[in-house]
């Protein structure tokens, strides 16, 4: 039996729970409501009414919804995908937020909040002490005390011999989308790449939904035939729409830039994306190339009391301190000071007082911490007030790379 708690406003009494299978047809009609996917959008992608719909009992079952009901009818609701993300080599179970909505009659009167904030009250109790999100509107979660951690690059090319710089030992093979060979490169791209989540079953098919039948994967293997990078791609109307490229080292990326180069006669155009945080053009041989960057993934601490006890500074620093006052305008166990001791790159909370003391938003210490802003660059936006010597220490100590988040739930 799903805790059951009541939410009172001017109007109404609501009650909020954990969705179940039960709810399966008033979440999908929410869903659908809110971000307007129509009969024809599933027709369009193969999905008929009833495969669409127990697509959708996995996630009842797995992840942890909650819904706000007015008199037994849902009209908001808020998941959290269980996942896992490499966080500097150390791996955090985190949540991932999705299925936001609220019906339009029923804005502005605080349930999303409300339902936010229980979430990341039952994550906390699960040692999940990340969450992130796909925001819809970035002012609206930067208020709750979520921050931009990563970005999402797009990039197009006319000329596909720019890719082609040199000759590989290995060679590619085109393979079904359950191939064992692709989830075990993303697996090891995972472990070796700070911010990339490691995909559960659930997030795989959430990465196959709404893909066409036409998407192809193709592998590139090495000489000794181990598999070392993969691309998701379709081609349509004389383009190449490049989902996804992922390689463990040079060779792999180089055998797939020629892949794509062998397919000059049939394409005008590639398209591609990039999560690394780096423009793309500086490493072809010519950068006739066009590149968009955009905010794309925007996170927050839960708990960073917990959130500390995996996370790893330089395995250099030792014997530093540092006082953080933060500020957390949702969740009240942030909401105060916190001063920790490094030694060899772990961090340890402890009662002693600091000379190096920084205060900021829960928002800004978590792009700080998962590395999308340096100390630097977050005072010179006045992010962050502290000294100089602070702020330069800070830089010292913080691991310097950019969190890369392909997936989208």
């Amino acid at each position: 039996m799903s805790k059951v708690i009541t939410m009172m406003d001017r109007k109404c009494t609501f009650e909020i729970r954990k969705l179940g299978i039960e709810d399966i047809d008033q979440y999908n009609e929410l869903l659908r409501y809110a971000f307007q996917v129509t009969e024809k959008t599933l027709l369009d992608y193969g999905w008929e009414n009833d495969e669409i719909r127990k697509s959708k009992f996995p996630v009842l079952e797995n992840a942890h919804v909650l819904g706000c009901f007015d008199d037994g009818a849902l009209i908001s609701q808020f998941a959290v995908y269980p996942m896992e993300m490499n966080v500097h080599s150390a791996i955090f179970p985190i949540g991932f937020i999705t299925s936001v909505a609220t019906y339009p009659e029923y804005s502005r009167r605080g349930l999303m909040s409300r339902l936010m904030k229980q979430s990341l009250f039952e994550m906390r109790e699960k040692g999940q002490s990340i969450a992130i999100l796909y925001p819809y509107s970035i002012p609206l979660y930067r208020h709750r005390g979520w921050e931009i951690i990563s970005d999402k690059m797009t990039w197009r090319i006319s000329d596909t011999k720019m890719l082609a710089r040199k000759d590989v030992p290995g060679y590619v093979r085109r393979v079904p989308g359950d191939s064992p060979d692709l989830i075990a490169l993303h697996s090891k791209f995972a472990k070796k790449t700070h911010g990339c989540l490691f995909r559960n079953d659930l997030a795989w098919d959430e990465y196959w939904r709404w893909d066409v039948d036409d998407t192809t994967v193709a592998i590139y293997y090495g000489e000794d035939h181990a598999p070392l990078g993969y691309m998701v791609y379709r081609i349509d109307a004389d383009t190449m729409y490049v989902k996804e490229m992922v390689y463990l080292n040079m060779e792999a990326k180089m055998g797939l830039f020629r892949y794509i180069n062998a397919h000059d006669s049939m394409v005008d155009e590639v398209r591609g994306n990039n999560y690394s945080g780096e423009s793309i053009a500086f490493a072809l041989s010519d950068s006739d190339i066009k590149e968009t960057i955009r905010p794309y993934i925007m996170g927050r601490i839960v708990d960073f009391e917990s959130f500390l006890k995996r996370y790893r500074f330089k395995a250099e620093v030792s014997g530093v301190s540092f006082t953080f006052h933060v500020t957390d305008p949702f969740l009240e166990w942030n909401n105060k000071s916190f001063t920790i001791r490094i030694e060899g790159g772990v961090a340890e909370l402890t009662s002693e007082s600091s000379k190096y003391e920084a205060k900021l938003s829960i928002g800004t210490l978590t792009t700080l911490f998962l590395g999308y802003k340096r100390a630097p660059d977050l005072a010179t936006l006045e992010r962050i007030e502290a000294s100089q010597s602070t702020i330069e220490l800070l830089d010292t100590a913080l691991i310097r790379k950019k969190p890369y988040i392909s997936d989208y739930l």
